[in-house]
């Protein structure tokens, strides 16, 4: 047993030191590439933060260390961050989009270092809370190491996604051994997260349904249909607008919001907005310069606007799934009891679709027919919650 453990901890240490020498490789041979992509305005301030540690100090240490990858995990943890004091949060993220939210939460916020600067930039930490599937060997690892409890928590695997782990699970196996508990959304994510290696596995439900984001101004209604197209990404305007005329046929009064997911592509979404309104002869306005939606079409060129206008939409058409994006959250329009029309590739969502009834599932090009039909779709509602509680006592014995 002993010559066992042994010869596990010498492998242990040999993949840690084979892993952290690749990792230096890889950030050497792409630093050039690295320069030039921060010019990028998507890239402008994440890129020199995370690989160049411009502007990007230490976080304090002592405290609970959040980290989330995006805009919505960022936004998703905010029911945990309310339940703890200001003065221990930590907040690490990777988008800019991200990095606005957790500027919110507390001033230590900063952008998460490419994983071999983590070496000289990590400091010791009560735990390290880690949202959804970023697995970073060196930052479990040396979070751990440093005296940090680590928690990966939201954990899920989807069924697109799960194969593509299980070729790696060598991998996945040496990260787990450096996370103490996971929390994971459904029974199934738990039973493929331990043939990865996990283990104190706990089904919690999705945290994005745990405290749902409500509406922060309250908008006029239009007196007509307002339809919302969310959270769209490259190629879904275009379905949606063409969708739109012939909806506007039998509806000559209804009104569109269109929502990109993303504020690079604001101007692209206004350029096709516009040759759609002059192509038939309505008005538009961006939200920016007008914040109404009296306009028979809205290029919300806005982040944060999406539960305020759902709060006064009949229908929406949720993006992310009529390209192969993976969906976004159905649950913040089914709160409001609205109509939902959703894309067939929601493989990263199908969690919460399961937890949204009424949600109508439609082809690209049957768009147009079933927005017509919307009289037959049922309004969403939710069909259960979440409980955050274990992962809060897990947390308040740190403090």
């Amino acid at each position: 047993m002993r010559a066992s453990r042994s010869i596990g901890g010498i492998v242990n240490k040999l993949f840690f030191l084979f892993y952290s020498f690749v990792s230096i490789l890889i950030y050497i041979i792409a630093l050039p590439f690295l320069f030039l992509f921060s010019f990028k305005p998507k890239y402008r301030q994440s890129i020199p933060a995370r690989f160049f540690l411009w502007k990007n100090p230490p976080l304090k240490p002592g405290g609970i260390w959040f980290h989330s990858c995006s805009f919505g995990e960022a936004k998703a943890i905010a029911p945990l961050v309310e339940m703890l004091p200001r003065k221990v949060l930590r907040m690490t993220t990777t988008t800019q989009t991200g990095k606005s939210v957790i500027d919110t939460y507390t001033k230590q916020s900063r952008y998460l270092p490419f994983e071999p600067l983590l070496f000289g930039w990590l400091r010791p930490q009560k735990a390290l809370v880690v949202m959804e599937a970023e697995f970073w060997y060196l930052l479990f690892a040396l979070a751990k190491h440093r005296g940090a409890r680590t928690l990966l928590i939201n954990a899920r695997m989807s069924d697109r996604s799960f194969p593509k782990y299980l070729k790696m699970a060598w991998l996945y196996r040496q990260i787990f051994r450096h996370i103490d508990t996971v929390y994971a959304q459904t029974p199934k994510d738990k039973v493929r997260l331990e043939q990865l290696g996990a283990k104190n596995v706990t089904v919690t439900g999705n945290i994005k349904l745990a405290l749902l984001p409500k509406p922060t101004k309250i908008f006029a209604k239009p007196d007509s249909l307002l339809v919302c197209a969310a959270s769209t990404h490259r190629g879904e305007e275009v379905i949606v607008l063409d969708a739109f005329e012939t909806f506007l046929e039998e509806h000559p009064e209804a009104k569109l919001a269109v929502v990109p997911r993303h504020p690079e592509r604001f101007e692209e979404a206004a350029q096709l907005v516009e040759a759609f309104a002059a192509k038939r002869g309505v008005s538009w306005h961006r939200y920016s310069q007008r914040a109404d939606f009296e306009s028979t079409v809205t290029l919300v060129d806005a982040l944060g606007e999406l539960v305020n206008i759902y709060a006064i939409s009949d229908i929406v058409i949720l993006g992310g799934a009529f390209v192969p994006v993976g969906g976004h959250n159905a649950a913040e329009a089914a709160q409001f009891g609205c109509r939902i029309l959703s894309g067939p590739h929601y493989f990263n969502q199908k969690d919460i679709f399961e937890a949204v009834e009424g949600i109508a599932i439609v082809e690209p090009a049957n768009l147009g027919r079933r927005l017509l039909q919307y009289g037959q779709i049922k309004p969403a509602t939710l069909r259960w919650h979440t409980d955050l509680s274990p992962i809060v006592k897990e947390l308040e014995t740190l403090l």
